[in-house]
């Protein structure tokens, strides 16, 4: 494999990781912590019967009754969506902080969990904007700039002792 592809199978690695970590994360906050379930709508609101344009006094009950239930599901929604926010904040300053901690042992795998942080970030910022709750969305979004600052400038601007190219064996000389 040459030097090209192997850079270039490092960065999908980075990128395929960075995703898989992003939806490991998703994925378990769901399977261990499912939001609330839709509610269903009764039989008798599907249709007012033709030529009258009310409903019957028993389908506006029906139709009162499922927007109760809508709106009840809608709140437990928001707030399920808050606490999946807080959930996956945490776990994206987790996998940031890991990337930090194995930063000098594999390039390739730090940036593939800094990635999967990245990527966690993101959906927990984007389930904070779901809860409508404008003071959660701001601390999701405060976090994430300052740990995206923080990390940022660690990893790129921070000075560092130059990495010095190996040196080259010396060459056998055939006498041909």
């Amino acid at each position: 494999m040459s030097a090209v592809d192997n850079n270039v199978m490092k960065i999908v690695y980075t990128f395929f990781l960075g995703a898989l970590l992003a939806l490991f994360v998703g994925l378990g906050i769901q399977t261990f912590y499912p939001g609330p379930e839709m509610p269903e709508q009764t039989s008798g609101v599907e249709f007012v019967p033709e030529g009258s344009s009310t409903p019957t006094e028993e389908q506006r009950e029906e139709m009162a009754e499922n927007e109760r239930q809508w709106r009840q599901w809608q709140e437990e929604q928001q707030t399920y969506s808050r606490n999946v926010a807080v959930v996956a904040l945490g776990a994206s300053v987790a996998l940031l902080g890991l990337s930090l901690v194995l930063e000098k042992r594999n390039r390739v795998l730090t940036n593939g969990v800094m990635l999967g942080g990245l990527f966690t970030l993101i959906y927990a910022i984007g389930r904070s904007f779901a809860s409508s709750e404008t003071r959660m969305t701001f601390i999701a979004v405060g976090v994430g700039l300052a740990v995206v600052l923080f990390l940022g400038y660690r990893r790129f601007f921070q000075d560092r002792p130059e990495e010095s190219a190996p040196e080259e064996a010396p060459r056998e000389q055939t006498g041909v």
